[in-house]
């Protein structure tokens, strides 16, 4: 399905619901269809001879499959990156510094809050502290040590721009903003929403099984008469 509806993109044509005489409009236009090999498969080729296209292919290669891999999960990322961007062109600090500063904004307004929701609200935080902690183990660096150095460095209410810098051999933040490392508000915003519906989710599913009566059918009252069985 979706090589047919690349292939109908690139030439222009349109989906037909029926089986009706497609109109020229409907079918599109091809400069040029070719067999061809990339490697050792044989592929079809749509080739248009103009400067704008809907469509293009990128051919990877290298020598072993998981090298292939990577390189296509690094295009997909930057693909996607650019749609993101092009729907909304907002960017956040990346490096965790949003997630840290996040978790120090929902911590104090934890501490500030009466009753037993700050506890709920405190744990919210300590979610967040997830993000650079599977940074720092992905790195090499211990997360109790990256933790410590980015809440050190978004102690002030404008260092909120900092997060860990990945090209340092030890546990050091970076303001991000001066080195562009960005990342787009939309995944961010998505991201949050989701795993909150999750959790919340989760914790309506168990609601309702505490709240019904566990086990089989109740037992008799009384002894049981053997005239019965």
């Amino acid at each position: 399905v979706v090589s047919t509806q690349s292939t109908g993109k690139s030439i222009g044509a349109t989906a037909q619901p029926n089986l009706v005489v497609p109109t020229p409009e409907e079918i599109g236009f091809c400069s040029k269809v070719e067999l061809d090999e990339v490697g050792d498969t044989t592929v079809v080729v749509f080739r248009q001879e103009r400067d704008e296209t809907a469509m293009s292919t990128i051919v990877i290669r290298g020598s072993t499959d998981n090298i292939m891999d990577d390189i296509e999960r690094a295009i997909d990322d930057g693909v996607n990156s650019v749609k993101i961007v092009t729907r909304d062109q907002r960017c956040l600090p990346g490096a965790c510094a949003t997630e840290i500063e996040l978790a120090k904004q929902l911590m104090q307004y934890g501490e500030q809050t009466a009753g037993m929701e700050q506890y709920a609200i405190k744990k919210f935080a300590e979610a967040f502290e997830v993000f650079p902690k599977v940074l720092a183990e992905n790195t090499g660096l211990k997360a109790n040590e990256v933790l410590a150095k980015m809440y050190n460095a978004h102690q002030g209410p404008e260092d909120i721009n900092y997060g860990l810098n990945l090209e340092a051999d030890t546990p050091e933040v970076m303001d991000c903003m001066e080195r562009r490392v960005l990342d787009p508000f939309l995944t961010k915003h998505w991201g949050i929403k989701f795993a909150v519906n999750a959790a919340n989710t989760v914790l309506v599913v168990d609601q309702i099984i505490m709240a019904k009566q566990a086990g089989g059918p109740k037992p008799r009252q009384g002894k049981a008469d053997p005239d019965d069985e």
